[in-house]
């Protein structure tokens, strides 16, 4: 019997002792109706809370994803003062019985969609709920402000049990106790398997529910995971210091001619000419060839001394001369000189520099940056995100470091998680503006180091792939689809590994190998929009 059957057998049983029951046998059908007003009790949860209650369902008719019926319930923190976590439970009409939670992004403060894909899905398969997937997620413990930017209102961060619930990932294990009471509640039968997927903060939480409980997920996929989010913070602000220096910002027309000139000195190295970087990591390119005459900035067609060192500091390693509890002390950078692509600014370096107030046009990790000072570290509204140096913070030294242990997912041991039968898939695209392929990279080799490769293989997969964005956003070179929900099912299920993958470019209906890190797929002859006409190359 398979770990997840006895977790769920056990469960059930537990539940049936303190919790009343539906009288009829397990069906596929949910008791929708019966759902209504339901209360969750506290010992459902293994984390503090003061219980919980349904506060909406209702039956939905999707041409495409099927009859399901919504809940809607609320989670009742224990401080009077944080707000209760709102979660969502999708569930399916016709019940393959397992479960799929989705994890978040940015600073979350909203419900995933649950009819959406898992990250970089395939366009051609159903999605999970189509597939007969109880699927759940919550707002991790809080809402965002609608005057605010998606994803990126951080004045929850005032509170403590708020930030726990979103930045330790209280609020995945509180959301996941309580979803599984309601599904079986719904159905009066236990998931056999239940996955989890994110991208980016989705990515994160990804990892800490293999980190911190590794029995609760039979499989997890983890896409651009912003794992260790207080040393990418802290990058992330010290660009922010460097694009505000006077004359320092790249302007989208500079930024434009950057990813061309890249894409044009280390396109064609894999062996054909496809606009698609496919080894990153032999990609070298110098950013003087683009200097202004006198270093001057003289216009869009060069870049002036002051921008070559913004851009240079950006694709550079982050390193700070201090000691933080989490034990990180460096952010590798971003790859911009490495292909990313500079066709999607907001995610990258934004329209207009960093200022005090920030504006809506710089970019994502910029007004990121801006929201964490206020809300997590300053916890004041008015401060400056520029008076705060990440190379030298002074006085906030002390908070840095305590938000360090909160922020940073960092446990590299996840032999729990593989001696549990855990199945992890780890993604990042190559081209990644937001979060830094190379830190998932690093991540990897951490793990590798504590279990070694062969265990590691046993239970973890990690793909790069080349000229993939962060989520697809925008007009990514190569918009990747892969159905990594099968491959997770036949590996979970089967004990089938991946083997041979596949990746499809969504918005160029060409096909790629999708390499095992530090693979890279070089060109051998054919079709070059067909994956059979590659062959995947090591360093």
């Amino acid at each position: 019997m398979r770990r997840a059957r006895r977790l769920a057998v056990s469960a059930a049983l537990m539940l049936a002792a303190s919790v009343p029951g539906p009288a009829a046998a397990a069906s596929a059908v949910p008791a929708c109706a019966a759902l209504a007003g339901l209360r969750i009790p506290v010992p459902v949860m293994s984390l503090p809370t003061t219980g919980g209650r349904v506060t909406a369902v209702s039956v939905v008719s999707d041409p495409v994803r099927g009859q399901y019926c919504q809940v809607d319930a609320d989670l009742f923190p224990v401080d009077p003062a944080a707000p209760a976590i709102k979660l969502r439970v999708a569930l399916p009409r016709a019940w393959n019985h397992k479960a799929m939670m989705f994890g978040g992004g940015g600073f979350d403060g909203t419900i995933p969609d649950l009819t959406a894909n898992v990250p970089f899905g395939p366009a051609d398969r159903p999605v999970p709920l189509a597939r007969g997937y109880a699927t759940f997620a919550s707002d991790s413990g809080h809402r965002q402000n609608p005057a605010s930017p998606p994803s990126l209102d951080g004045s929850f961060g005032v509170n403590d049990e708020a930030l726990r619930n979103f930045a330790a990932g209280d609020a995945l294990k509180k959301t996941r106790d309580a979803s599984l009471f309601l599904i079986r509640h719904a159905y009066a039968a236990m998931p056999a398997e239940v996955f989890f997927a994110g991208g980016s903060t989705g990515g994160r939480e990804a990892l800490v529910v293999a980190q911190r409980w590794p029995a609760a997920f039979d499989g997890v996929i983890s896409a651009y995971p912003a794992w260790n989010n207080l040393a990418e913070i802290l990058d992330l602000g010290y660009m922010t210091q460097i694009l505000a220096r006077p004359g320092a910002f790249p302007g989208p027309g500079k930024q434009t001619l950057l990813y061309d000139s890249v894409v044009d000195a280390c396109d064609g190295q894999d062996g054909v000419r496809d606009k698609v970087v496919s080894n990153p990591g032999g990609c070298r390119f110098d950013p003087r060839t683009l200097r202004c005459p006198g270093g001057a900035d003289t216009g869009p067609a060069c870049l002036s001394d002051a921008q070559i060192g913004a851009v240079t500091a950006m694709s550079s390693p982050f390193r700070w001369p201090y000691r933080i509890a989490s034990g990180e002390t460096g952010y590798p950078g971003f790859p911009f000189l490495s292909g990313a692509d500079m066709r999607t600014p907001f995610l990258g370096f934004g329209t207009t520099a960093p200022a005090d107030p920030m504006p809506v046009t710089s970019g994502y990790g910029t007004q990121y940056w801006d929201q964490w000072v206020k809300y997590f570290l300053t916890r004041d509204p008015r401060h400056s995100p520029l008076e705060v140096d990440p190379r030298h913070p002074g006085r906030w030294l002390g908070r840095i470091s305590f938000l360090s242990t909160v922020e940073d997912r960092n446990d590299a041991d996840l032999r729990p998680f593989a001696r549990a039968g855990g199945k992890l898939i780890l993604l990042h695209g190559a081209a990644d503006e937001l979060v830094s392929p190379l830190s998932t990279s690093d991540y990897y080799e951490r793990v590798r180091a504590v279990l070694g490769p062969r265990e590691t293989g046993a239970f973890l997969r990690y793909y790069v792939v080349p000229g993939a964005n962060h989520a697809n956003f925008g007009t990514p070179a190569f918009a990747a689809g892969w159905d990594s929900l099968t491959v997770l099912e036949r590996w979970t299920e089967a004990g089938q590994p991946p083997a041979n993958e596949v990746v499809t470019d969504l918005s160029h209906h060409r096909t790629r190998p999708l390499c095992a890190y530090p693979g890279w797929p070089r060109y051998r002859a054919g079709d070059p929009d067909v994956a059979a006409s590659f062959a995947c190359a090591r360093p």
